[in-house]
């Protein structure tokens, strides 16, 4: 049964989709069998493995009422082992479509459910909001993976985050745990970025990953040519730290043992 991750932050361009994008695929070469959701009506971790989903195609928010076809929609990637439970833009109607619905804040865990036995991992991208579907995502997860960008402005939201986080502990599922937060955008020179480490120390106690994600150029390049940064530029500082984040939440939520090395120049051999 796969261990279902949720990359949650309500703040916008943390690098939360680069994270939930690059996480998946290293997880996906070293051996597991991974579905990424995404539920971010932008679409970008769907463009980001290089799949865009037509006008007159099904996508997710067809799984919010249909869950039973959704083996009809999940679409392999060009990563060996990683599939792709595509967004499209008109997800963005499902918080209001959602509010009436009965059981609004379990949709994504009956999707979850159905395809739960066929994968190692889900990875489920959310959209920079804490609104039904923000809920439906973290409802649906073992844990929480919390990508938190190195800049003050970051840290304002947290607290909000992690007070709706208790919401659902309390209310919709006591299960519910963090993971870990992992800093995103660091820049070693930059004083804040080290000040920022040291105030999410306190906001994550023992639940902060080791590995830091830099400010790269080649992580921002790669989703305009609808690739993982493991396919763009394997031997990257960015592509580094991804495989060493890959091999921290794998031995936190202990499904391997131990965790085999992907050197860059096998990228081809994992790849369609």
């Amino acid at each position: 049964m796969a261990v279902v991750l949720t990359l949650v932050n309500q703040k916008g361009g943390v690098g939360k989709t680069t994270t939930a994008v690059n996480l998946a695929a290293y997880m996906a070469v070293m051996g597991n069998k991974v579905l990424l959701m995404d539920l971010d009506p932008q679409a970008n971790a769907s463009a980001g493995v290089g799949v865009k989903v037509g006008a007159d195609e099904r996508h997710i928010y067809h799984m919010l009422f249909e869950p039973e076809t959704v083996d009809q929609v999940i679409r392999p990637t060009k990563i060996k082992g990683l599939d792709i439970l595509p967004a499209h833009p008109d997800l963005a109607g499902a918080n209001i479509e959602l509010v009436t619905a009965d059981g609004r804040e379990y949709k994504i865990q009956r999707l979850v459910d159905i395809v739960r036995p066929k994968y190692d991992y889900i990875i489920i991208d959310c959209p920079p909001s804490l609104g039904l579907l923000t809920v439906n995502a973290m409802v649906a997860a073992d844990q929480l993976l919390i990508p938190v960008q190195a800049e003050y402005y970051a840290l304002e939201g947290l607290g909000q985050l992690l007070h709706t986080i208790n919401l659902i502990q309390n209310n919709l599922k006591s299960a519910l745990g963090i993971l870990g937060a992992v800093v995103t955008m660091f820049d070693a020179r930059n004083r804040l970025s080290q000040a920022v480490r040291r105030e999410l120390d306190l906001y994550f106690p023992n639940k902060l990953f080791k590995t830091i994600i830099p400010r790269s150029v080649r992580l921002a390049e790669a989703p305009s040519y609808g690739q993982t940064i493991l396919e763009y530029a394997g031997d990257s500082k960015g592509a580094y730290a991804y495989k060493l984040l890959a091999e921290e939440v794998l031995e936190s939520s202990r499904v391997k043992e131990s965790v085999p090395e992907v050197a860059p120049e096998l990228i081809n051999k994992f790849t369609v």
